[in-house]
């Protein structure tokens, strides 16, 4: 399912139309993504949590030469599902 079919989903669930629908969507995920990026975490009841975690600097391997090279320390998004949602999806 893409952007163009969550929308459609959406507003055939609730009664609005496209373009309604389309910025209550987009509302949505640009909440998650702000309050994600300023640290904070996003728990969505039955669905999972939304959070940025710290990957620390390792070394890793160019593939091609085998030369060793750092990898930065960063921050990434992660999310983890709910048990509901991880119920939902094994068919249980």
């Amino acid at each position: 399912m893409n952007k163009g079919q969550l929308r459609d989903a959406v507003a055939e669930q609730t009664g609005l139309g496209n373009k309604e629908a389309e910025q209550a969507l987009d509302a949505v995920l640009d909440a998650i993504v702000k309050a994600v990026a300023a640290g904070d975490k996003v728990s969505i009841s039955g669905f999972g949590t939304f959070e940025s975690r710290e990957r620390s600097a390792r070394q890793g391997r160019n593939p091609q030469t085998g030369e060793t090279i750092e990898i930065a320390a960063t921050t990434a998004p992660a999310f983890k599902a709910a048990s509901a949602f991880k119920s939902a999806v094994a068919g249980s």
